[in-house]
């Protein structure tokens, strides 16, 4: 059961962003050395790295409901694009699958305190 007493803090969440950010940049060029049979890999690395660079900087991390806001507007667009995808479709359902976790996260507030690299 998640703390909800919890408050949030923007900066923890920035910083969360960074190391994902951070993380995915690096699963990327793992992927890329194994070619063709990591490419569903890399093109995840590459969806975590577009949401984490978008919202990284922007000031609504500091609020909660700006943030899910900021998630639920990401969520709704009908294509994203991106630099390095190998395949659009599986892109956008990547994509996608990371707004939803954000979300989750963000709703219950809980999670944004694990920097490791692998989550």
């Amino acid at each position: 059961m998640p703390d909800t007493t919890k408050q949030w803090n923007g900066e923890t969440v920035r910083r969360w962003l960074e190391s994902r950010y951070v993380s995915a940049r690096s699963d990327q060029v793992a992927a890329e050395r194994y070619g063709r049979e990591r490419q569903d890999d890399c093109d995840k690395g590459a969806a975590e790295e577009m949401i984490c660079s978008l919202l990284k900087s922007k000031e609504t991390t500091s609020d909660q409901s700006a943030f899910a806001a900021d998630l639920k507007a990401l969520l709704e667009k009908e294509t994203y694009i991106w630099r390095g995808v190998y395949d659009d479709v599986r892109f956008d359902r990547h994509v996608r699958a990371y707004v939803k976790k954000l979300a989750r996260m963000t709703k219950t507030n809980a999670g944004f305190d694990n920097l490791s690299r692998y989550q």
